[in-house]
């Protein structure tokens, strides 16, 4: 993964470059932000009434992107009646920011998205993706500079934020299967994910014992890893990234 100039000379100068990396380094801030592409259930799977459910939390974190760039993310999660909603915001001070949202609900313990953005910057420079699901019809409209896509789900698919819930609904649940779908700006992807053990880790809020989530990659040059705390509804209290060499740590400072 690329990053950001290692100079506030060369961020300035270099325009170029820095088009070039805003893409891969805002990929590395919304995954300090929510952790990315995990959780998702067949359609057609059946209610389970007395499914465990996740609670409303709000949570601060910090992260540093190869150990050159440090920022902040807060992530809150209400719910209204049956209505829930995700916003996580991150930034790098004078660098860059993102913010994301996702609106869903859940029925036993199946999570269903229904609208979805995720909006960031850098260097001043912003871009917007939305998403809105239609479960009736098994469609995903995506809508990505101007461009408007409809997308079909064969099986459910999620944004960034609706599949973290999903995924601890599973670990709560003991439903989680390894076998997920992601909503992207042109497609549905599969991502594969993997338990890989339970530890005990301390972070800025403390010490917990955590399982750790990896994603599965088919590039050997990157890894993605979870450690979700059962205490804490299994909300992620580290998140670590390697993408070409490049390293990004997210650790929870404070649970509100």
């Amino acid at each position: 993964m690329s990053f950001l100039s290692n100079n506030t000379q060369s961020l300035a100068t270099d325009a170029n470059n820095a088009k070039r990396n805003r893409s891969k380094f805002l990929t590395a801030l919304t995954t300090g932000a929510s952790i990315a592409a995990i959780g998702a259930l067949s359609m057609t799977a059946p209610t389970l009434a007395s499914a465990k459910n996740i609670e409303p939390s709000s949570a601060n974190y910090s992260f540093t992107v190869e150990d050159k760039y440090k920022g902040t993310a807060t992530r809150t999660l209400n719910k209204s009646g049956n209505t829930w909603k995700y916003n996580v915001n991150a930034r790098v001070a004078g660098v860059a920011s993102a913010a994301q949202n996702s609106t869903f609900t859940i029925n036993g313990n199946n999570v269903i998205p229904t609208q979805a953005s995720t909006t960031y910057k850098l260097l001043g420079v912003g871009r917007t993706h939305k998403l809105d699901f239609n479960p009736s019809t098994k469609k995903v409209v995506s809508n990505y500079k101007g461009k408007s896509t409809t997308l079909n789900m064969t099986q459910q698919a999620f944004d960034d934020l609706s599949l973290e819930v999903q995924i601890r609904q599973d670990l709560l649940n003991g439903k989680f299967s390894g076998n997920y779908y992601m909503a992207k700006k042109d497609k549905i992807e599969k991502t594969p994910f993997k338990k890989s053990g339970n530890t005990k880790i301390t972070v800025p809020a403390g010490t917990f014992d955590t399982v750790r989530v990896d994603r599965v990659h088919d590039d050997n040059s990157r890894s993605t890893s979870f450690w979700l705390a059962p205490s804490l509804d299994y909300l992620p209290v580290k998140v670590t990234q390697i993408n070409d060499g490049k390293k990004m740590d997210l650790e929870l400072t404070n649970v509100n």
